[in-house]
Parts: C-alpha cells; sequence; structure tokens
C-alpha cells in the first residue's frame, strides 16, 4: 500500500465508523456500534504510527488529494501536508480518542443514546484529523469549525437538561467570536497572498512583511501584525484563553469521555497547534508575539485561581487546562513554538488521565460531582488511586514525569524571552506552578484520603442512570485499562522526547523560529540531558513551589480543614469573586445577551412594527382605502353628476391638448 492511501485511512476511518453508528446505529445494536467505531479509530491509529515512521525516515508530504473548486487563479482544494508537526498531533489524537472510545463503553453503559454518542467522538475525530493534516487554509478553516459543530452535539448530548443546551449554546456563541477574527484572518490572507496554500503564503510572506494596511484613518498597521492578531483570535476562542474562556467550564456538562477527548487533548490545543504552523507568519511580528504572551499569561494564572473554590470534580480539572493552556499560549509568545507543542503533546497524556479518573470517581460514587462528599476513596479504588496521583505528580511538574520538562522549559523559555511584557509573563507562571499544585492537591487529598464522607452525598445524579447507596468500588477493566494506558506517557513520554523534539531536528522545517529569537538556541545551550534536567530542579523556584502548594493543602485539607473555611469567612469578598468567576458570565450576558435582545426589540418596534408594517404595508392600505372614499364620494348614482364629471373630464383634456400644440 502506497503512502497516499495511508493518508486517507487516517481520518477516513473514523468518518466511516461515525457513519455506520450514527445512521445505522439502531439497526446494529450496541455492541456492533461501538465495535465498529473503535476499529476505525484503532486502524488510524496503525496508520498514523506507520506513517509517523515514515517521516522519521525522512518522507515528508504536501500535496492535493481533490480539487474542490477553480476560480479564476484561485484554487480551493482538499490537501495534505505531512511533516513531524502533523504526525505529532495525529499520534496524540487517535491515541487518546481509542483511549476514549474504550472508556465509554463502560461509563456510557446504562445510557440511551449510546449509538449517538459513538458516531458523534468517531465523527469528532475525523474532524479533528482534517485540521492538522491540512496543507491549506480552506480545510484548515472546514476541520475547525466540524470541531466547533461536533464539541456543540457532545456538550449538549443530554439535550433534556437545561443546563447542557445553556451550555452547548454558550459554546457555539463564544466559538463564533473567535471564527469571526479567524476568517477574516484567512480573508487577509487571501486578499494579499492571491493564494490559501500554506507553502505559497509563508514563501511569500517575508516579501510582505514590510507592508501595511490602514484601518482607520492615519494609523497604517502592520499586515504580518493584522493577520497574527486575527487568526490568533480564532486560537482564542478555541483553545479558551481570556477573554473568551467562558465556555470551558460549563462544557461540563457533557459526558465526562467528551470532557477527556475535547477539552484535554485535542479540540482546546487547535488554537495551539494553528500558531505554530503559522509560525512563519508569526515571526515576523513581535507585536502580534506580545500580544499572545500577554493574553497567555492572564489565561495562565487568573484560571488558575478560580480551581482553588470549585467543588465540582470536573470544574477543578477544567480550570486547570484552561490554566495548562494559557502556559501553552506564553510559549507560543516567547517563540518556542516547539516547546508549545510539547507541552501539547504531554498534557494531553495526563490531562486525558485526570478526566478519564475523575470519570471513574463519579461512576464509584453513583454519579455524584462534589467533591465534599468523597474522601477515603484510595483504599475502595487502587487503580484510580494510583493513576489520579501519577496524573496529578505530572501536571504540577514533579521531576522526570512528563509535566515537568514541558512546564518547566516553558518557564525558562519566557524567563528568557527578549519581547517587552516577558517579565510580567514570567511571575504569572511562576505564580501558577504553586497555585496548581495547591488545586490539584486539594481535590486530590479530598477524593482519596481523608474521612469518607460520601455517605452523607445528597443524591443528585448527573445523568439518568438512578443508581443509589452502596460502597464506592473499582471500576470495570473498559474504565481502567485506558487509565493504565494513558499513565504510562504520562510518566514517561516527556523524558523520552524532550531532547528531540526540542534540541534535536524533530520538526525540521515545520517550525520557523527566526534569528532575532534566540529562545530556543539558548535553551539548548543550558540543556545536559533529561537526567540532569530533573536533578538540577530541586534547585529551581518553580519545584519549591510546587513542593509548598502539595505541602499546603496537605496541611489545609487533611489536618486543618477549619483553616480554609476561617480564610473564606474573612475574605468573603474574594471568595465570591472567585466563586462567581471574575463576573464575566454575568457581564456577557448583561452586556452582550441583553444588549443585543434590546437592540433586536426595539429594531423590531421601530423598524419592523412602526417602518415596515406602519408606514410601508398597513400606509400603502391606508393610502388606497382613503383614496377609495374619495372616489366613491364621486359614484353618487345620479344621471347629471356623472354628465357634469365628463364635461369637466373632456374640457381638462382639450385645454391640455391645446397646450401640447
Amino acid at each position: 500500500m502506497d503512502m497516499q492511501t495511508l493518508y486517507l485511512i487516517v481520518p477516513l476511518a473514523p468518518l466511516f465508523g461515525a457513519i455506520v453508528a450514527g445512521l445505522f446505529g439502531r439497526v446494529i445494536g450496541r455492541s456492533l456500534s461501538h465495535i465498529v467505531t473503535i476499529a476505525g479509530v484503532a486502524v488510524s491509529f496503525i496508520a498514523s504510527v506507520l506513517i509517523f515512521q515514515d517521516v522519521l525516515a525522512g518522507h515528508t508530504y504536501n500535496g492535493t488529494v481533490y480539487t474542490w473548486m477553480v476560480l479564476g487563479d484561485l484554487r480551493l482544494e482538499v490537501g495534505f501536508l505531512i511533516d513531524s508537526l502533523t504526525t505529532m498531533m495525529m499520534l496524540v489524537v487517535t491515541f487518546v480518542s481509542l483511549m476514549v472510545h474504550i472508556y465509554t463503553i463502560g461509563y456510557m453503559q446504562d445510557d440511551p443514546g449510546y449509538q449517538r454518542f459513538f458516531s458523534y467522538i468517531s465523527l469528532f475525530t475525523f474532524s479533528m484529523l482534517m485540521l492538522v493534516m491540512s496543507n491549506n487554509f480552506l480545510q484548515l478553516f472546514f476541520g475547525w469549525e466540524a470541531v466547533g459543530l461536533v464539541s456543540y452535539l457532545l456538550i449538549g448530548f443530554w439535550y433534556t437538561r437545561e443546563t447542557a443546551i445553556y451550555a452547548n449554546l454558550k459554546a457555539f456563541l463564544v466559538n463564533r467570536v473567535g471564527d469571526f477574527g479567524f476568517i477574516l484572518g484567512i480573508g487577509l490572507v487571501l486578499a494579499h497572498f492571491g493564494t490559501l496554500d500554506y507553502a505559497t503564503v509563508f514563501a511569500k510572506a517575508p516579501q510582505l512583511a514590510r507592508e501595511t494596511i490602514t484601518l482607520w484613518p492615519d494609523t497604517p498597521w502592520k499586515l504580518m501584525t493584522v493577520i497574527g492578531i486575527l487568526l490568533f483570535i480564532g486560537a482564542m476562542g478555541k483553545s479558551a484563553q481570556f477573554p473568551l474562556h467562558v465556555w470551558l467550564p460549563d462544557s461540563m456538562e457533557g459526558p465526562t469521555p467528551i470532557s477527556a477527548l475535547i477539552h484535554a487533548a485535542t479540540m482546546v490545543t487547535a488554537g495551539i497547534f494553528m500558531v505554530a504552523r503559522m509560525s512563519p507568519l508569526y515571526e515576523l511580528s513581535d507585536i502580534a508575539l506580545s500580544f499572545i504572551m500577554v493574553i497567555g499569561a492572564i489565561t495562565a494564572l487568573f484560571m488558575g485561581f478560580l480551581g482553588i473554590v470549585q467543588n465540582d470534580i470536573k470544574r477543578v480539572v477544567a480550570y486547570s487546562t484552561l490554566s495548562q493552556l494559557g502556559y501553552m499560549t506564553v510559549a507560543l509568545g516567547a517563540s518556542a513554538y516547539s516547546v508549545a507543542v510539547f507541552h501539547l503533546m504531554t498534557h494531553a497524556f495526563f490531562k486525558a488521565l485526570l478526566f478519564l479518573a475523575a470519570g471513574s470517581v463519579i461512576i464509584a460514587v453513583h454519579h455524584n460531582q462534589d467533591i465534599r462528599y468523597m474522601g477515603g476513596l484510595k483504599k475502595y479504588m487502587p487503580i484510580t488511586w494510583i493513576t489520579s496521583l501519577i496524573g496529578s505528580l505530572a501536571l504540577i511538574g514533579t521531576p522526570f514525569l512528563s509535566g515537568f520538562y514541558s512546564k518547566e522549559t516553558i518557564i525558562e523559555a519566557v524567563k528568557l524571552s527578549h519581547l517587552p511584557v516577558a517579565d510580567l509573563a514570567y511571575w504569572a507562571v511562576l505564580i501558577g506552578v504553586f497555585v496548581t499544585a495547591f488545586y490539584s492537591f486539594r481535590m486530590y487529598f479530598l477524593v482519596f484520603h481523608g474521612k469518607e464522607r460520601f455517605h452523607h452525598a445528597p443524591h443528585h445524579g448527573h445523568d439518568d442512570h438512578g443508581h443509589h447507596g452502596g460502597t464506592p468500588h473499582e471500576t470495570p477493566w473498559v474504565v481502567t485499562g485506558p487509565l493504565l494506558a494513558l499513565a504510562l506517557p504520562s510518566l514517561a513520554i516527556g523524558y523520552m522526547t524532550i531532547e528531540p523534539m526540542l534540541f534535536g531536528d524533530f520538526f525540521g522545517n515545520a517550525i520557523y523560529v527566526a534569528d532575532r529569537h534566540p529562545v530556543m538556541h539558548e535553551l539548548n545551550q543550558e540543556f545536559h540531558g533529561a537526567v540532569a534536567m530533573a536533578l538540577h530542579a530541586v534547585t529551581t523556584l518553580p519545584f519549591w513551589l510546587a513542593a509548598a502548594g502539595v505541602g499546603l493543602s496537605a496541611f489545609f485539607y487533611l489536618k486543618r480543614p477549619d483553616i480554609p473555611a476561617a480564610i473564606q469567612k474573612r475574605f468573603s469578598f474574594i471568595h465570591s469573586m472567585l466563586v462567581n468567576k471574575y463576573w464575566f458570565d454575568e457581564f456577557y450576558s448583561a452586556v452582550f445577551a441583553k444588549g443585543a435582545r434590546l437592540l433586536g426589540g426595539s429594531l423590531w418596534r421601530r423598524g419592523d412594527q412602526t417602518v415596515i408594517d406602519g408606514l410601508i404595508v398597513n400606509g400603502s392600505a391606508h393610502l388606497v382605502e382613503r383614496l377609495s372614499r374619495l372616489v366613491k364620494a364621486f359614484q353618487s348614482g345620479y344621471i347629471y353628476h356623472y354628465a357634469f364629471a365628463m364635461l369637466i373630464g373632456v374640457f381638462a383634456l382639450v385645454t391640455w391638448f391645446a397646450r401640447l400644440t
């Protein structure tokens, strides 16, 4: 089989599974539905591994698969760009998706929408693969919108619950804001470059580096800055960066497997991948890079604070995702694209692990998600306990674990960056280390250690499984198997891959960094191997900040739970600010949602009712009616009235003719 057929198999195998399970799910039943979709993703994963080996052997590919439309000189095509950046994303997407598919058998076993769910997650995998494999902006946009659509369907999967419908509508609308910027950016690329093909755009970009455009009078902007910022606005929506972050915590309304798939490993990282792919454009604008760094720093720090006060097990993990996406974004701003993508990869494994472990806990405690009503689960759920611990340790950056290598390198990269905003970002990511360790282990201790509190839980099942009572017990192998499979890369993948990915030639030409941004070069000077880096960590500030965060949460939540309660009372304003998520939702609701409704209401009253209905439609009717009344007055029925009218008419006509002659 030639490689090009293999390239096609990768996205089409999950698509085939999605179509079969979606259209014929009821006919073929539950078990066949999951067999077909899992087989599709498994084939896709195996094909990705083979392609990865081929790329490692030095074979890249950039070509058109199908020409959709030709408009003059513009060709709209479906094409694949297969290089090291693409194959790394393909492996992450297909592997995490495969684990999520297997896990779903256990998690959704009692759900009436079983086949529909499998169809959606396979369709999501297809969309994400089309996004990462694209070699042009058109296909990128197709994949971008398709993952948005499928995430909308998945967040609102339990469509009988009002909260789920609100959450998926919110996700959809916030993403539309980002996508508006994204499509404007693509439009600018098309207008100035005359093509949507990556390779051509990247080759032409340096010639247009000095070109400016005027957005408003007397203010010329560099074209590359405008394109870069507009494309990044798309990433802010998709990757949930401040201030478009509000949709991601609410999206926890969807079933847990999609939290792992969409909100940890794949969809939210699409924006990070896109900026890394566009590195030849971003390297031409320091303003765009500074903008990216500031947004990332705000997200990394302030979203972390929100994790401290959450009691819903999935929302704690959701806020840590937001914070980690902020870290990736900061790395992009520092021109350390490979470090951002490296963190994307390590984070995908340990964050998917944490979400799936959270789901395993939710199953065991009968679909209660409040960590205040858990505790002491360690002895009942040994596999979930140990995998959660591995995931949490990787997240906080424990030396030798995967999260350590990527997180530590991001902090170093920001420290070395010469952008004017780098100092601010450096402090944000440093404080973020302490905050992450504190809330991650707050959750871990409240769930697995301490007193057993699950017998006092008010039952409010998050779905319609309706389990009550009973002692928690370990979940079946279809749930714990994927946990163990994700725990292995969470332990080792950073150690194994840091050297080739960051300091070797793994990314080759896939990522471009200009000489005036020497961050990666400087990092290389400091790097003396993965073991030395981990041993050296004990002398660094991030390590001790993380240790302090763990220690403080152990003290607070295992020894003295009265202290956090007292702090909460004392600083009630700060607590309520965090619980209300800085009042962003209320602000957006009051300004944009109500504002749009007010505008719509006034347009309806003034425009629709007054002008269209009142003046045009009813006004013309009134005019006809008045004219009719006037004419009716002449219709008296007397012959001499009509004769008189005829005489006047003839007189008027004769006068008119006489004037013409």
